[in-house]
């Protein structure tokens, strides 16, 4: 998976790799990298300068047919993850719903996205990708957050250093360290360290070699499961479609 460009940005301190494409407020950075990922090619980073969200998107261009290439949506969630624990208070847990939510210390703060050429075939390696990830850092006409305990922004949660470009550009730094481990290494220790923040709620839980989510239950019933990763990921299950924004 190539994450190449031929310029960087100084304001947003990113590594070379990246080429910064800035939206306003109302930008929508997903569609926005959808938009222009033939034309601007892999490295590309799409940002919306917000205060209260940090909203980003990066082009991929990979190497295999698209049921294998979904699997850096796992990458993805990994660096995003990452980026958060460097910046979150001592102790606060990081884990994930599957396949695409965020929460911190329970509470649903944003999630993850993947994009593909609309017309794209599993058995082809498509042009592109996108992982897009949007996480919400300051609470906005949002009301009391006693009245949503199950969602909510970092700085209701004593994130001190948890600003947009901050989160964005450290993101940006865990996910080349990803897809290094993933190209060197493969699969499997970036689908381990994913279930490292996945509750198991009593079940064995395992990433097929598609993405698909393969579970069996401890149960006397011992129910077993699969579900599928092409599927959820067509519809965000954090995202309020509403709003456009993370469910609050």
């Amino acid at each position: 998976m190539s994450v190449s460009a031929s310029a960087t940005s100084r304001a947003l301190d990113l590594p070379p790799p990246y080429s910064l494409v800035s939206l306003r407020e109302a930008g929508d950075a997903f569609a926005h990298a959808c938009a222009v990922a033939g034309e601007k090619g892999a490295g590309t980073l799409v940002l919306v300068r917000r205060y209260d969200v940090a909203e980003f998107a990066v082009v991929l261009e990979p190497e295999e047919a698209l049921r294998q290439a979904r699997l850096v949506f796992y990458a993805g969630m990994n660096a995003l993850a990452d980026a958060l624990a460097s910046v979150a208070p001592p102790g606060w847990p990081i884990t994930f719903d599957w396949p695409d939510t965020i929460r911190v210390d329970g509470v649903l703060v944003g999630g993850g996205r993947l994009g593909c050429p609309e017309r794209a075939r599993e058995e082809e390696t498509p042009d592109w990708l996108v992982f897009s990830g949007m996480i919400r850092t300051a609470a906005v006409r949002a009301g009391e957050a006693g009245r949503r305990p199950s969602s909510g922004a970092l700085d209701e949660l004593g994130f001190e250093a948890a600003e947009p470009s901050e989160i964005i550009a450290r993101f940006c730094r865990h996910l080349m360290t990803a897809l290094y481990e993933q190209s060197e290494t493969g699969f499997s220790p970036i689908a381990r360290r994913w279930l490292e923040r996945l509750p198991s709620k009593g079940q064995d839980i395992r990433i097929a070699e598609n993405g698909d989510l393969l579970f069996s239950g401890r149960s006397r019933q011992g129910t077993t499961g699969r579900s599928s990763l092409a599927e959820a990921l067509a519809r965000p299950s954090w995202l309020d479609p509403a709003t456009g924004m993370p469910w609050l």
